[in-house]
């Protein structure tokens, strides 16, 4: 029968590895761009795993293989940013493989627990359900934290089912998410006939209300425009285009020229995005730096230029010197020129990307020299709106801030926009810039504001 066909596979050490892995592969292709939602059965399947699991240790290892197949697909990607550079090429493998086995074991945390508690009944499906996504928020919090595709992600933004986001965030929209698909799990599993398919249909009911009420919110929406004009920029360079001082004259020429490219009424705004230009903003704008003064002359007097660069700075009490990746507002009110208005400085900075995490221990042990950084980014303060005179009050999320729900404030601090400047380049031709493109899109659901991505290449995009 059916059931003892299933009952030999769960009995069956490598079957259970093969269906973890599956399960785990099913769920990621639910998310954009692949869009395949019947792999959101993957999360019944780990969960029916889970308790068919020996042991807590057997059921931590089935989470572990679920989630390493997950983020081995949604975020293999990362490896493409060690192949611009040649010299770190080696290094691509390891970052393909060791990101998805660290962020599994928070899979493997939630499997165990649950297992541990060993509930009952239907109401094990709320269980399984809550210390899953108990899981999911840590993994977008501890060591900073990587909320890269959470479960609620995986309704595209933008679709009905995304809405409910509007009201409970992207973590709420996990969970109703995971609840309501686990709620089929007791159907392949013992127990009363009526419960079960109570439970289903109950799961069924709750993703049918979702859509219900994401395909109402949408039926009555107004487009709201403030009268702003924006123009995004995007150069389209290969980011192992950028490193020679020909292709640097031929980067700046070509933002120069659509910065200042005629309209019919010309941009109130111009974004540059992340590493725009392979220059900080303190060689651009030197004294004896021709860059300066030309990007003065593309921008027109009341226009204001928001340009992703990082800076230097020195440190007063005689410190290191400090770096951070800032968003530079550079207006021209056509009396001074152009002037620095107001500067964001990134406050998540990415792991081994932009910072060494417990550096003291990882220079010691020669990690710092294997992964090509010389010294840190400082991180900014927390994320608050910019003030740039002329334009409504502004929150802007450099690169992968853009993933984290809860850095847009409310209340009467509440900027009218988002801008995301991201150097997505680094990924090149991958899945990786059109799930962020997706995930970046939820903050626009849930903090009910148009957002603006300038990414050089990628996605940009007005949501």
């Amino acid at each position: 029968t059916t059931g003892s066909r299933w009952n030999g596979m769960l009995s069956s050490r490598w079957s259970r590895i093969g269906l973890a892995l599956g399960a785990g592969l099913a769920a990621a292709l639910a998310h954009p761009p692949f869009g395949l939602l019947i792999g959101l059965l993957g999360y019944p399947l780990l969960m029916v795993l889970s308790e068919r699991s020996n042991t807590v240790r057997g059921a931590f290892w089935m989470g572990w293989l679920a989630g390493f197949a997950y983020f081995g697909l949604g975020c293999w990607w990362v490896a493409e940013a060690f192949l611009v550079d040649p010299a770190q090429a080696w290094m691509a493998p390891f970052a393909a493989s060791l990101l998805p086995a660290g962020l599994g074991l928070f899979w493997g945390a939630a499997t165990a627990l649950y297992r541990r508690f060993a509930a009952r009944g239907v109401s094990r499906v709320l269980v399984f359900a809550a210390l899953f996504c108990l899981a999911e928020w840590l993994r977008g919090h501890v060591l900073t934290g990587f909320p890269w595709n959470p479960a609620g992600a995986s309704w595209a933004a933008g679709s009905a089912m995304s809405q409910t986001a509007s009201v409970v965030g992207v973590y709420g929209l996990s969970l109703i998410t995971v609840a309501a698909t686990c709620a089929l799990g007791p159907l392949v599993t013992s127990g009363s006939r009526r419960s079960r398919i109570t439970a289903a249909i109950m799961g069924v009911g709750t993703l049918a209300t979702v859509f219900v009420y994401g395909t109402v919110v949408l039926s009555g929406a107004v487009v709201q425009t403030t009268g702003v004009r924006v123009r995004i920029v995007q150069a389209n360079v290969a980011q192992e285009s950028k490193w020679t001082p020909e292709a640097y004259r031929g980067i700046v020429d070509r933002y120069l020229a659509l910065t200042s490219q005629p309209a019919q009424r010309m941009p109130d705004v111009v974004i540059w995005p992340e590493g725009a230009l392979p220059a900080s903003f303190n060689t651009v704008f030197s004294p004896l730096s021709p860059d300066g003064p030309a990007i003065a002359a593309a921008i027109q007097p009341g226009q204001t230029l928001l340009a992703g660069l990082a800076r230097g700075e020195v440190d007063p009490r005689g410190g290191p010197d400090r770096y951070y990746n800032s968003l530079f507002a550079l207006a021209d009110d056509g009396v001074a020129g152009l002037r620095v208005a107001a500067v964001y400085d990134k406050h998540r900075l990415v792991p081994f990307g932009e910072y060494l995490p417990l550096g003291g221990l990882m220079t010691r042990l020669g990690v710092r020299s294997l992964v090509h950084m010389p010294s840190d980014f400082t991180a900014g303060p927390r994320p608050a709106p910019i003030l740039v005179p002329g334009l409504p009050a502004v929150q802007p999320l450099i690169c992968y801030e853009s993933l984290y729900p809860g850095f847009t404030r409310a209340g009467a601090d509440r900027p009218q926009w988002i801008v995301n400047v991201s150097n997505d380049a680094w990924f090149g031709a991958t899945s990786g810039p059109l799930q962020h493109l997706n995930l970046a899109s939820y903050r626009a659901i849930e903090t009910g504001l148009p957002v603006v991505r300038a990414t050089p290449t990628g996605v940009s995009a007005i949501i």
